[in-house]
């Protein structure tokens, strides 16, 4: 950065662009975050089966599912109100509210209680109908399909955001990575 494309003293910034990354994109980071979260998931549970002496695996079921929900609200409010979480970070996707700073604890909380719309409506769908007990298939087929419509839903919403985006007045946007420094090679190094 040189100095003629600083802004002068007394001068606004220039406005920052809080259009969302492409779709794809931000999909393959949401896919890319839940292989991580199953190492955050699998020593949240073997934590709690330790401390409760969980010995079958229906046993304290919704405890289980509360500590979860309680461990994974933690992970992403904690990484969330720093800019981004490590898949975030890879994809150079950061969170922001709308003056392009990152977002607070509280704004993060209502981003994750939004966010299980993702998954919520088919599990809510599911559970009344039963349906799935007989198909599993068709389970899978309706958490995919409406997963597909929720990713489409934010081509119609303001900066392509996601509907939880919008409504808890969050934006994931594009940050440039740090350009390269030249590195010098050390003479083992090919």
């Amino acid at each position: 950065m040189n100095a003629s494309s600083l802004p002068a003293a007394g001068q606004p910034a220039p406005p920052l662009s809080l259009q969302a990354p492409p779709l794809w994109r931000r999909l393959s980071c949401w896919l890319y975050e839940g292989m991580l979260l199953f190492g955050v998931v699998f020593l949240a549970g073997y934590l709690f089966s330790a401390l409760t002496q969980t010995r079958h695996a229906l046993q304290n079921r919704h405890g289980h599912q509360i500590f979860l929900f309680l461990v994974l609200g933690a992970y992403f409010i904690w990484f969330w109100s720093k800019g981004h979480t490590l898949a975030m970070k890879t994809w150079h996707i950061r969170i922001v509210d709308r003056l392009g700073q990152p977002i607070s604890k509280l704004r993060a909380l209502a981003r994750y209680l939004l966010s299980w719309l993702w998954v919520l409506p088919p599990l809510g769908v599911m559970s009344v109908t039963r349906h799935w007990q007989e198909a599993p298939g068709m389970a899978t087929t309706a958490f995919l399909l409406w997963v597909v419509f929720w990713a489409l839903l934010s081509r119609l919403l303001p900066q392509r955001q996601f509907l939880h985006d919008v409504l808890a007045g969050t934006y994931l946007i594009h940050q440039a990575p740090p350009p390269k420094a030249e590195q010098t090679r050390k003479w083992w190094q090919l």
